[in-house]
Parts: C-alpha cells; sequence; structure tokens
C-alpha cells in the first residue's frame, strides 16, 4: 500500500481500546523488520525517525526506502518524523512524502508553544498530513535533546485539552511519568492522571518513553485511553546486542549481511511482541 496518513486507523483504534505501535528506525534492516513485523501481525503501523536519524540516513533516502517497503505489504503504514523542533525540517519531511508529523516545541513556554504548533498544524492540514504534538515535558534523552528529570513537567489536563482545542492538532504527547532511553529503576506512571486527561480530551493520546515499561502498565495505560505507543531503545538493545554476539561467535566477520541479518531478525521479534502488547494484531484488515 501507499503510505497514509495515521488518523483514520488512530481513530479505529481509539474506538476500540487498542493502540498503534509505533517504531522508531534508522537504516533499511530496522525499517525491514517493522514492516515485515508489522505485515505478519496484520497490523497497522507508524514508522518513525527522529532528525538526528534524518541527518545520519537523509531525508530522501528513508522517505525512498519506507514507500518502497509499504508497496510490498497490504498493511496500513504511516511514516512520522518525532520530536522535530524545526519548522523547516518538517516542510523537507512533508516534501518527500511523510504522512505524519511531530512538532516539539514543548520547551518553549506555553503561547509561543501554541503558536508554532498552529503555524506547522496549518501546513500539514494543508497537505493532509496528521499532526502530533507535545504538552508537559517527558524526561530523558531524545537525539541530542536531554530533558532532566527535575525539568520534567507532567501534563495538566485542563491545559492539555485548552491545547488541543487551540491548535487543531490531530493527536497528543502527554508527560505522566515516562522518560526517553531506558529507565534505572520502574516507572511509576501517573494513570489517574492520565484517565482525566482522556475525560477532557477526545484526540488520541500517546506515549513515549515506552520502551523499559512493565507490559502490565502499558496494558493499563491502554485501559486509560492511549492510542500510539512509541518503541525506540528497545529495538537498538536487542540490534546492538544480535550484532555483538554475531561477531563474538566469529571475530573475523565481514558479511553485513550476517550480522545486519541477525540484528534485523532480533528487532522483528521485538516489533511482533510489541504489536501483541498494543493489541492491534489483525487490526489492518479494519483500516484499508
Amino acid at each position: 500500500m501507499a503510505l497514509v496518513n495515521p488518523i483514520n486507523f488512530m481513530r479505529i483504534a481509539q474506538e476500540k481500546g487498542v493502540a498503534i505501535a509505533a517504531f522508531n528506525v534508522h537504516n533499511m534492516e530496522t525499517i525491514q523488520a517493522v514492516m515485515e513485523g508489522a505485515a505478519e501481525e496484520n497490523s497497522p503501523v507508524i514508522i518513525q525517525t527522529t532528525p538526528g536519524t534524518l541527518k545520519h540516513a537523509g531525508i530522501h533516502n528513508i522517505a525512498a526506502m519506507v514507500k518502497a517497503e509499504a508497496k510490498l505489504y497490504d498493511i496500513p503504514v504511516a511514516l512520522h518524523v518525532d520530536h522535530c523542533p524545526s519548522y523547516e525540517t518538517i516542510i523537507k519531511c512533508i516534501q518527500y512524502g511523510y504522512t505524519s508529523v511531530m512538532i516539539d516545541s514543548a520547551n518553549l513556554p506555553y503561547e509561543e508553544n501554541v503558536k508554532m504548533v498552529k503555524k506547522v498544524v496549518e501546513l500539514a492540514h494543508f497537505a493532509s498530513v496528521f499532526v502530533e504534538a507535545e504538552i508537559g515535558r517527558i524526561g530523558g534523552v531524545e537525539d541530542d535533546m536531554f530533558t532532566h528529570d527535575a525539568d520534567a513537567a507532567f501534563t495538566i489536563p485542563e491545559e492539555a485539552k485548552a491545547f488541543a482545542e487551540t491548535t487543531g492538532i490531530d493527536s497528543l504527547a502527554i508527560a505522566i511519568g515516562t522518560a526517553h532511553g531506558m529507565y534505572k529503576g520502574e516507572p511509576k506512571l501517573d494513570f489517574e492522571r492520565l484517565t482525566a486527561i482522556r475525560k477532557i480530551v477526545g484526540i488520541p493520546l500517546v506515549l513515549h518513553g515506552a520502551s523499559g515499561v512493565p507490559d502490565e502498565s502499558i496494558r493499563e495505560a491502554l485501559r486509560r485511553g492511549i492510542v500510539k505507543i512509541n518503541i525506540a531503545t528497545e529495538l537498538k538493545l536487542p540490534m546492538a546486542k544480535a550484532i555483538q554476539e554475531c561477531f563474538s561467535k566469529n571475530p573475523n566477520e565481514s558479511d553485513p549481511r550476517n550480522y545486519m541479518g541477525a540484528a534485523k531478525l532480533a528487532v522483528k521479534a521485538v516489533v511482533r511482541e510489541k504489536i501483541r502488547l498494543c493489541n492491534s494484531s489483525g487490526l489492518a484488515k479494519e483500516c484499508r
């Protein structure tokens, strides 16, 4: 299938009380792993890239590879730029065929954040592109952006409602206790805050920093209204481990098809596991 705006399958997921898994990719093998895993689970999927990955691989290369892979499968696929602070980069992503964008201006004062998000919404919606934005600040490291735990701020329900209505965004990333990267201890999510936000915000809610969050906490987040789960670090770790094990067994290995092939299989296993956790297996047939 051609790449799609995710608004349809996000709304269907919200109606059914399930979530869509969104996976951060970095190269050909991770793109293939996500696509194969989602197709085998017959699930819609969101493929994500950070601005750092775009600098590394090139927007044109990522977009071309994802478009080519999506055509091989009969499942809805959206291509999303994650945590992008640059209006100019978002323009380039849209020009190359991205169907979803996240403008990350949550570090700005509230009114300036609203102004920037509205600017992106106007552009993106004109091009039939989905827009995600964030209210509150999620701790941890995303690309070269670091938010210290002391600076992280939980989302205020009433502010989230006003932000969503004023900006016209399609989905809202909220801060309820998750962080980017892996956790030193078990994260404690503020589920009551999530419930309060869900009661007054109608658009799909997004949980960033889901890598390392216990499965039961993810299930509870779904029960309370999360519609999109972001996975990044939990793909990178098994990928690195598979490559390390390949060289450990054969220090003279020189064929990238072998060590990257092992990495791809490791990533695909996690992709299928996370899609099942989100309860979206089989959902593709309802979203075509």
